[in-house]
């Protein structure tokens, strides 16, 4: 790929901005497939396109009429441009969806929420293997279903073929410590395959089972659980009937809780598109092995004139930059350039995709619910949107601000008399909590005093500022809050005021909220540097709404001190020695039973552990005994 850059500037002249700075780059470029960036005067990228003939795609805009309103805005903001050439239209497309995910262009349609989904993994590196969730790069060795759309699903599946197949899900060092069964095994849900309970061969037939069923062939599986009954009932073995039954009863229960099963799908991604008053729902479901795997939706952000297929295609290319496309994708609304956004997807597979957008038949009612779907979403959306809206507002009237707040950062922070202490800030603004925005700070003060809330706070504070001042000293972003909510009363927003003050951080309004004589909800005070405190109406919904704020915040700043407390209690010795990761720490736990064990352990016992080299049993003995 080759870059070039171009920035015209005429000597003595302020910069030039819109079609006619657009049209002097058509001199120098072909018709040779590519991308570009449109970017205004503070070299900020404004928009990211793709293009079969790069000349010929920039000629459009170099037009002085013609144009959306969209698209004039950005033309007229267009100081200087950047072009990327490439060797086809497929390569174009791949990158112009990861600059916009890096980007972030203003004029570009953005997926906001863009998450990885959980999968189900059985692994194959143990002779009883393990079945759990897995979320993530699909590294260790062993059998992938999914995409699951929600964490939820995956429990409430991996519950029930529990009760089906009996499959442990315990972690590999678990299952070599154990000497008596479990409480799963009493309960129904696992064989016990750790105390010898089944043997290796009826094992791995259960597995086999599990994956069958997970690749559809449900109804299979029911018949011969069926069949087992009926002998065992006829060989008067009455109990492990009764077992057999259990099992078909939790069969049947997980195919009744997936929804459509759809006969003529078997693996595809249903995805239906609604657009309402300027905003826009996506609503994807997941169809594999013939059972719906359940569905999340989508709100992407817009420019304001963007045309369905636009939208549409913007989504697929962000959507599946971290995913592995199905074989087919099913649409609610046509592509201007599918047979292009299949070859990329095909790419990304290393197989054919196929995109259709069907009108009759098991397909075209599958893509209607999902548009129900999306529509409906989108509605309810709307209405929480002008909800939060109002509450904005309120909170601005409340607190005497100069306007609704678009973005408000609430920090806390979490200890137990000072250990495993962490700060802790959420974000909320006009469409709720954005929770891709939470932060969560380590404290690292030294010289704090346990329990020391107001330092932890000054920490929290100073590493925020410090940051932004550092990445955006001139406000163009908006990772700037309009306000922010302090947990605790006059102390703590003094304190806040020193911070800010030393920051020279001025501009940015603070509010302390502490709870009222009695501790009570509902009876907060609300704390201002260098006035009285005061109070808001027991029913006033501005006061529920910051009761919410405050309690989110809390939340996750209790769950990331457990978080660090857990990790701090699982810590060993181990964890230090240069090398040693979670294989070999198991490696080494498994084989001499502790971390002091292996302290102790001479250097002839160190390499004699399987997947310790030489080198690394040096290593570890050296990190033990140096200077001892």
């Amino acid at each position: 790929m080759l870059e070039n850059s171009v920035e015209i500037s005429p000597s003595g002249d302020a910069p030039r901005q819109g079609h006619e700075v657009i049209r002097d780059y058509l001199k120098t470029l072909d018709q040779s497939p590519g991308v570009y960036r449109m970017l205004d005067a503070q070299s900020r990228v404004l928009y990211v396109g793709k293009a079969r003939a790069l000349k010929r795609r920039v000629s459009n805009y170099a037009k002085p009429s013609g144009h959306s309103p969209r698209i004039a805005r950005m033309i007229s903001e267009t100081a200087s441009m950047m072009f990327l050439t490439t060797r086809t239209e497929t390569e174009a497309l791949l990158l112009e969806q990861n600059l916009i995910k890096q980007l972030k262009p203003r004029y570009n349609v953005l997926l906001r929420d863009d998450k990885s989904f959980p999968n189900i993994v059985i692994g194959a590196a143990h002779d009883f293997p393990q079945i759990r969730k897995h979320r993530g790069a699909k590294t260790e060795k062993g059998q992938y279903f999914g995409p699951f759309a929600s964490a939820g699903a995956v429990n409430r599946t991996l519950n029930q073929l529990q009760k089906v197949f009996l499959l442990r899900n315990c972690s590999d060092t678990t299952f070599d410590s154990r000497t008596r069964p479990c409480l799963l095994y009493q309960i129904k849900r696992c064989s016990a395959p750790c105390v010898g309970y089944i043997s290796a061969s009826d094992y791995a037939a259960s597995v086999a089972d599990a994956a069958r069923f997970l690749r559809g062939n449900s109804t299979e599986i029911q018949e011969q659980l069926g069949a087992q009954m009926a002998e065992a009932a006829e060989a008067m073995e009455y109990e492990r009937a009764a077992a057999l039954r259990d099992r078909i009863r939790a069969l049947t229960q997980v195919q009744g809780t997936q929804g459509i099963n759809p006969q003529t799908v078997r693996e595809a991604d249903i995805i239906a598109l609604h657009m309402e008053g300027g905003q826009a729902c996506v609503q994807v479901f997941f169809i594999r092995a013939n059972q719906n795997w359940g569905n999340h939706d989508y709100y992407p952000r817009l420019g304001g004139s963007e045309s369905p297929d636009e939208v549409m295609e913007a989504f697929l290319g962000q959507f599946y930059d971290n995913k592995e496309p199905p074989r087919q994708v099913i649409l609610s609304h046509g592509l201007e350039e599918a047979d292009l956004m299949e070859a990329a997807l095909g790419q990304k597979r290393g197989g054919k995709v196929e995109i259709l957008v069907p009108q009759r038949g098991e397909k075209a009612e599958l893509v209607e619910g999902a548009l129900r779907n999306a529509r409906e979403s989108l509605a309810r959306r709307m209405a929480e949107s002008a909800t939060q809206a109002k509450l904005l507002r309120g909170l601005a009237d409340a607190f005497g601000l100069d306007g609704a707040p678009a973005r408000i950062e609430v920090y806390d922070n979490s200890h137990i008399q000072g250990a495993h202490a962490v700060g802790a800030m959420i974000v909320a603004g006009p469409e709720g909590f954005l929770k891709s925005q939470y932060r969560k700070f380590n404290i690292r003060g030294d010289d704090l005093t346990p329990g020391d809330d107001f330092g932890m706070m000054k920490e929290v504070l100073t590493r925020r500022f410090q940051r932004l001042l550092k990445e955006d000293p001139d406000r163009k972003s908006d990772a700037w809050p309009d306000l922010l909510l302090i947990d605790g009363g006059a102390g703590q927003i003094s304190a806040v005021a020193e911070i800010m003050g030393d920051l020279g951080v001025d501009d940015v309004p603070f509010i302390g909220v502490a709870k009222g004589v009695d501790r009570d909800a509902g009876k907060e005070e609300f704390h201002r540097y260098g006035a009285r405190p005061f109070a808001l109406k027991r029913n006033d919904p501005v006061l529920y709404f910051i009761q919410r704020l405050r309690d989110e915040a809390h939340r996750f700043a209790i769950g990331a001190h457990r978080d660090k407390r857990s990790k701090a209690i699982g810590a060993t010795p181990l964890d230090e020695v240069p090398g040693i990761g979670a294989t070999r720490k198991r490696a080494l736990l498994a084989h001499f039973g502790s971390a002091k064990a292996v302290s102790r352990a001479d250097l002839a016992d160190l390499k004699a552990v399987e997947g310790i080299s030489d080198r690394m049993a040096e290593t570890i003995y050296a990190f033990f005994h140096d200077g001892a």
